[in-house]
């Protein structure tokens, strides 16, 4: 069963974050405290939405969506880019990230949104496999840009644009 996340999964949320991130071989990068996950989904404005797959017992989540709007200045629409995907692996093979991603599309259509993205590592194999059977196609001509750390930093404090 896919659900909406309520408050009380982010400790589960959280925690298959941390699982995600160990499995991606970056389980030293994750900052993100429950309290900064649980402000940026259930606060004033929440910034990002997530969804819960449920397994066998009712209320346990075995995976998750995380997701936010995004916009395309070329299809005048917006669109859901999926931060986070993730299903435990004694989960795995149910069809939790299946349901997932229909669900994440069933949005898409009923908001009139044209896109569901997301990023995949090039190494991830069974997940790029997956995601081709459901008709994802890669965006190859591509390529993700970033500005972190002291290269941030030094770009802030650089002359300002006169708009």
């Amino acid at each position: 069963m896919i659900r909406t996340a309520t408050e009380t999964d982010v400790p589960a949320i959280h925690a298959m974050i941390r699982e995600l991130a160990a499995y991606e071989k970056a389980e030293h990068e994750v900052e993100a405290t429950e309290e900064q996950l649980r402000e940026a989904l259930f606060g004033p404005q929440p910034a990002v939405f997530a969804l819960i797959a449920e397994g066998e017992e009712p209320g346990e989540p075995v995976g998750f969506a995380l997701w936010f709007r995004n916009y395309s200045t070329w299809t005048g629409t917006h669109g859901v880019y999926l931060e986070d995907l993730y299903v435990r692996p004694e989960a795995r093979g149910g069809g939790h990230g299946r349901a997932l991603l229909a669900a994440l599309a069933r949005i898409c259509v009923e908001r009139g949104y044209r896109r569901l993205e997301w990023w995949v590592l090039d190494w991830n194999a069974p997940a790029i496999g997956f995601y081709r059977s459901i008709g994802a196609e890669p965006m190859d001509e591509w390529t993700v840009q970033r500005v972190t750390g002291e290269a941030l930093e030094r770009l802030a404090g650089g002359p300002a644009a006169d708009g």
